[in-house]
């Protein structure tokens, strides 16, 4: 009888994990990606060569990822969740795929020399990856996504010197409202 106890236990903790969602999106580290990205916007805006252009917001891209990483990583062991759960694979599946897509779009969309293009796509595909991701999350991180698809259309259609203020609005803008959303609603 223990045993078939235990089993029932086994099997109602595998069904409630899997039914889960990812709730280890970190307010805190949305809102220090967006200060990297304003910062990032102001420098790539100064550069006066294409390449330093893309090198700035690339390093941007790296330094804002592992502050990202590092801050779900920290929400979710204080939360006694782990990444590797079924919700946080979920998220990751949903989630990184069209960031591979980005990555290796970017260097012949930069090549093709149309900033708009890039800016579009780097927004549009970042979007992607928070809706799909998010749909194992918070109610609220596809409608974060929806914000960056919407910018990323709209970046289509800016004369190229705006680029970096799209970018910053994305990146930036986006990330510290919503951070400060998740911050307050969603325990950090």
């Amino acid at each position: 009888m223990q045993a078939h106890a235990l089993d029932n236990l086994r099997f109602i903790r595998s069904t409630m994990e899997k039914a889960g969602s990812f709730t280890a999106v970190p307010g805190i580290g949305l809102i220090a990606m967006g200060l990297v990205a304003i910062g990032a916007a102001v420098l790539a805006h100064a550069q006066t060569a294409r390449a330093l252009w893309l090198t700035v917001w690339l390093a941007a891209a790296v330094v804002a990822a592992t502050l990202g990483f590092i801050t779900m990583w920290l929400k979710a062991r204080r939360s006694g969740v782990s990444l590797l759960s079924e919700p946080g694979r979920k998220f990751a599946l949903g989630f990184v795929p069209p960031l591979i897509a980005g990555a290796f779009l970017t260097p012949p969309i930069f090549a093709s020399g149309d900033p708009r293009v890039l800016a579009a796509s780097w927004l549009l595909l970042y979007g992607a990856a928070i809706v799909a991701g998010g749909a194992f999350s918070e109610r609220i991180i596809p409608l974060f996504g929806f914000g960056f698809m919407a910018l990323g259309a709209g970046a289509l259609w800016l004369p190229a010197v705006y680029c970096d203020w799209a970018l910053a609005a994305g990146f930036g803008g986006l990330n510290i409202v919503f951070g400060l959303i998740v911050q307050r609603r969603y325990g950090g």
